[in-house]
């Protein structure tokens, strides 16, 4: 039952002082409610709370996260902006770069609403332990906030609950806070918000913040550090202090209505679809032609991300193995894939000879591959939605590709012959539950169990214990379906630091896809230079539609020229 987004979605922004953008950015809002009609009992309190909720689902902040893939390996940008990150995958943005200033306007957005909480909620009549309960809610999404800012931008100005914003709106000038510094307060709202929240909420309230919750995000700050035994602590919190966490045993259908608000889901934000609760996740940007509205595909995996799919005995995949010379020669990667279709346009004619090798090799890959991405030929069609009515659609790669959901078939909507995500997207019109491409009702996950059980997984490899490493990488295999490591042949072999950690950055981004974790992963591994630096961005048969260009000062984003012209103590990031 989700319960928590109806609150979300009925707030009256209009009537409640919570600001629309960065404290040093915008206007003040002339039309708020002053603190003398507000702030009187519970019920405003949640309405507040609700409010900070509210923050997550914008989309510079965390309503699209999956578009951070585009920044990645994983993943390919197709649109500008939050949409697809062209001008930055592509090295072409600057300080002024207008999606550097909307994620720092709101991101800092939500800290605000969150001060605004706890600055105010102690007048609130109610018991003191509801209140320290609400405070520790705010604490835990400032922290969440704080954190994102600080893995982007690295150390920022702190605006906690003592800023005065009705005294200090035209005078809020701090300097830039070192790392160390953010990181510590952020650890702080942590520690209080792990100590007050509680295990778990009633229906009514399910999906707002619990203490699990905070011990993930803890664990995940101080793995960033490099503080692994801290991190273990509160991950083992996490694993075994009764929170009931598990894996959910379907892959596929944890990112669908139902899986979504399983128990591995231990933060995520909130949604609703229909005509009258449009309170939803976009998939407009995720989507393709064929799905539910008709939609843009700015996110679409990259052929590294395919390839790295294992066969469900756990070798690694090889496109030599199977057609020669594949990896090397485009015109053979034509001659794999390429369907002829008719003079109109409409149906095809002749398929490629190696259709039903493509099947069976995709047939006996990890499962997650066609849980996660539409693949050409496969004999698993895509449930689109076209003109009004259920549609089966095949994935269908031919030379100036003329594809059509009309006619059953896949299509990108910028017509290049990519691979295309399934997961997340609409099936159908998902029994009625979906009304507006822009809502889905799918929850999306910002901490799920599996990233604690990997998270934690990679610091015990750190601290010299491969084995109990090795213990919770299998764990997400066996849920996933493919073999074991160290259960027998040397291919599963992973006993070695290095050898294990080659397996997490690997198991990450497979487990993780269209999720927008893999960025941050290569940052903190100081891997994303040289992974994705001159990466060539190519289409199933190795046509080139971009490079990535990611030079070392893409390590930090810059802070937004905007906010240095307006506050001169801010000092930019290194290259910027």
């Amino acid at each position: 039952m989700k319960r928590l987004i109806k609150h979300i979605g009925l707030i009256a922004f209009s009537s409640f002082f919570l600001l629309t953008g960065c404290y040093d950015m915008e206007q003040y809002p002339a039309d708020k409610v002053s603190s003398g009609s507000f702030w009187k009992d519970e019920a405003d309190a949640k309405e507040g709370m609700m409010g900070v909720y509210n923050s997550l689902k914008k989309d510079a902040s965390f309503r699209i996260y999956y578009t951070r893939d585009c920044l990645s390996d994983i993943g390919v940008g197709l649109n500008w902006g939050v949409y697809g990150f062209i001008e930055v995958a592509q090295g072409q943005s600057n300080s002024t770069t207008g999606v550097f200033k909307s994620v720092w306007q709101s991101l800092y957005d939500g800290i605000a609403r969150a001060n605004t909480l706890i600055t105010n909620v102690e007048s609130v009549d109610m018991d003191k332990n509801l209140t320290n309960q609400y405070i520790a809610e705010a604490r835990f999404m400032r922290a969440f906030f704080y954190n994102e800012l600080l893995n982007l931008y690295g150390g920022i100005p702190i605006y906690d609950e003592t800023t005065e914003i009705d005294k200090e709106y035209d005078n809020m000038y701090k300097t830039r806070n070192t790392a160390e510094e953010v990181r510590n307060f952020i650890l702080s709202d942590l520690e209080y918000a792990c100590s007050n929240l509680p295990q778990a909420w009633g229906e009514e309230d399910k999906g707002r913040a619990t203490s699990g919750a905070a011990y993930a995000l803890k664990g995940k700050v101080l793995l960033y550090n490099k503080q692994y035994q801290e991190a273990i602590n509160a991950f083992e919190e996490v694993c075994n202090g009764g929170y009931g966490y598990a894996l959910y045993p379907d892959y596929a259908e944890l990112f669908k209505p139902g899986g979504d608000e399983s128990s591995e889901m231990i933060f995520a934000i909130q949604n609703l679809g229909g005509a009258s609760t449009a309170y939803g996740m976009p998939v407009h940007y995720i989507g393709n032609r064929a799905s539910y509205g008709g939609c843009i595909n700015c996110l679409v995996p990259s052929v590294e991300l395919v390839d790295m799919y294992e066969y469900k005995d756990g070798r690694p995949f090889n496109w030599d193995e199977i057609f020669p010379g594949f990896s090397t020669d485009n015109a053979i990667k034509e001659k794999v894939f390429y369907s002829t279709f008719d003079e109109a346009g409409q149906k095809v004619v002749e398929y490629p000879e190696s259709v039903q090798t493509l099947q069976k090799m995709y047939s006996e890959r990890d499962p997650r591959m066609e849980s996660s991405i539409i693949l050409p030929y496969t004999a698993n069609l895509y449930k689109g939605w076209v003109n009004n009515a259920a549609k089966d659609c095949e994935m269908i790669i031919a030379p100036s590709n003329p594809s059509n959901e009309t006619y059953g078939y896949v299509r990108n909507a910028y017509g290049y012959n990519t691979y295309l995500y399934r997961k997340f997207v609409p099936e159908y019109d998902m029994n009625g539950l979906i009304a507006n491409r822009l809502h889905s009702p799918t929850n999306f996950p910002l901490i799920r169990y599996a990233d604690v059980l990997l998270m934690l997984a990679e610091c015990y490899n750190e601290s010299g214990n491969q084995t109990k490493a090795v213990e919770l990488i299998n764990q997400v295999r066996e849920r996933a379906g493919i073999a074991l490591l160290n259960s027998g042949p040397s291919y599963l072999q992973a006993t070695g630091k290095e050898e294990v950690f080659e397996r997490i950055k690997r198991e990450r981004a497979i487990e993780f896809a269209a999720e927008g974790i893999r960025y941050n992963d290569l940052k903190r591994w100081g891997l994303l230079t040289s992974i994705t630096n001159n990466q060539a961005q190519v289409d199933v048969v190795g046509k080139v539609l971009s490079t990535k260009i990611t030079e070392e000062k893409y390590n930090l984003w810059p802070i937004p020229q905007e906010e240095i012209d307006m506050n001169k103590e801010l000092e930019q990031n290194p290259g910027w």
